[in-house]
């Protein structure tokens, strides 16, 4: 196949049309996202408080199989669409098979890993008795699924390299009403299928991943990234294995950062008592629900900086950032405005203790001011992504979600002996100092890219 044909014209078309057509789908399919674990919560609550806890704990591991699954789309992802940018449509289809391939088998690890480790590390974890067995009554089904998960993320990914994010956000929306149904239909029993309690929300789960990977399929087989010839070109290649990990690893080590970093947090909210911790748990939710655009803003970024680094128009990759930058400006703006206005509201729609919703309400008024520092790091981390670049994301990870909360939080309390509001404060601090760094980073990145483009000769596609 000569030219595959794209979902946009992403090399050619006005950019802050493109931003908008392949922000605005993935947007919505997040929100439904975020909407489906809000359902698994709901229904594990009507099992018991242990339910939820057993749910909550297992949130680290779960967590891990997410990490695989976006970390590996994002590297393909970036390739891809830097082989579609080039016109080097016969690489893009053996990149595809492979990444395909390699996600198979790292989901393959991932399950027998977490199968074997759970019991121990859930253990460690605190769990022990009836505790134990509700975390593996969710998990044991979810590991069993996991290549699903990772499936639907590595399937979601090739089509973003074509700017398609229609298919996904299609797949999340009938999922999550469809989860709505099934949580409790799975969870209770009835219609011949027997009462699973929590594994029953489990097995919905992964139902809804079975099929969303049939469905990503058939919509990736008609993209023409994929035909006839897929068993050949998936026969693992080396070359191909390690230069997808290379830009998808850095990229789900950058996941994994974000769960430490909420872990170091809590630590330090831990010795203010259960009220901060609470208070943080709630309004950190608020403050991701308000931060959906910036995650579909990262798609629109790396689809678009990609595609137009490998066709060597850096004018354009400049573009897609002034426009991502800018509609997050305006989006931020909107969402700040609306938390500083119904803080303590917000907080209240989740718990009646007024100590609580004091607190969040403190934490939602200083992060209202940090959102658009959000948008900023999401950028430059898919530009760098996009250009090949991915240890930006593991540096900048550590740097902003682990060694600069240790150190500003551990002045903060152990030196100045800060209150709560402190360490909100520490928070902003830290994000804000990382966002002006990435800026930085990323400005030169774009000045490299401009000069490396007028000295580069054309290259040949096919």
């Amino acid at each position: 196949m000569s030219r595959l044909a794209m979902a946009h014209d992403l090399g050619t078309g006005p950019v802050p049309r493109l931003v908008r057509a392949i922000a605005l789908p993935a947007a919505v399919g997040y929100f439904f996202h975020t909407f489906f674990n809000i359902v698994d919560t709901f229904w594990a609550g009507r099992i018991s408080t242990q339910a939820v806890a057993a749910l909550s704990l297992s949130f680290p591991a779960f967590f891990v199989i997410l990490s695989v699954g976006n970390g590996l789309s994002t590297g393909a992802t970036a390739l891809l669409a830097t082989a579609l940018g080039a016109g080097r449509h016969a690489d893009a289809r053996r990149l595809a098979a492979q990444s395909l391939g390699l996600a198979l088998a790292a989901s393959l690890a991932v399950t027998v890993a977490g199968l074997a480790a759970s019991p121990w590390m859930f253990a460690r974890m605190g769990a022990s008795g009836p505790y134990l067995d509700d975390c593996l009554a969710y998990m044991n089904p979810v590991f069993l699924g996991s290549v699903f998960f990772v499936l639907i993320a590595m399937l979601n990914g090739l089509l973003c390299a074509r700017g398609e994010t229609r298919p996904f956000r299609n797949f999340l929306v009938a999922g999550s009403l469809a989860n709505v149904g099934l949580d409790p239909w799975f969870m209770s029993g009835g219609l011949g299928l027997p009462a699973m309690g929590l594994a029953g929300i489990a097995w919905a789960t992964v139902l809804v991943q079975v099929a969303g990977t049939a469905y990503l399929a058939r919509r990736v087989a008609a993209s023409g990234l994929v035909g006839a010839d897929l068993l050949r070109l998936a026969r693992p290649r080396t070359a191909d294995w390690a230069t997808i990990a290379a830009q998808g690893v850095p990229a789900g080590l950058n996941m994994a950062t974000i769960g430490l970093g909420i872990g170091i947090i809590t630590i330090f909210l831990a010795d203010f008592g259960q009220v901060p911790v609470a208070a943080y748990v709630i309004a950190s939710r608020i403050e991701q629900v308000v931060l959906l655009p910036t995650m579909a803003l990262n798609v629109a970024t790396l689809a678009l900086t990609a595609h137009n680094h490998g066709a060597g128009q850096p004018g354009r990759v400049r573009l897609a950032i002034r426009a991502c930058l800018a509609d997050g400006a305006w989006l931020m703006a909107a969402g700040g405005l609306l938390i500083l206005a119904l803080a303590p509201r917000l907080m209240a729609l989740f718990t009646a203790d007024p100590a609580v919703v004091n607190a969040g309400a403190g934490y939602l008024r200083i992060a209202a001011f940090v959102l658009y520092a959000y948008v900023i790091l999401s950028t430059v981390v898919a530009l760098m992504q996009g250009l090949k670049r991915p240890m930006f994301a593991v540096w900048m990870g550590l740097g902003r979600q682990i060694v600069a909360p240790l150190a500003v939080f551990w002045l903060l309390t152990e030196v100045f002996h800060g209150s709560v509001t402190a360490l909100w404060w520490g928070i902003a601090g830290v994000v804000w100092s990382a966002a002006l760094l990435a800026l930085w980073v990323g400005r030169r990145a774009l000045r490299e890219l401009t000069r490396e483009a007028r000295a580069a000769p054309a290259g040949p596609k096919d």
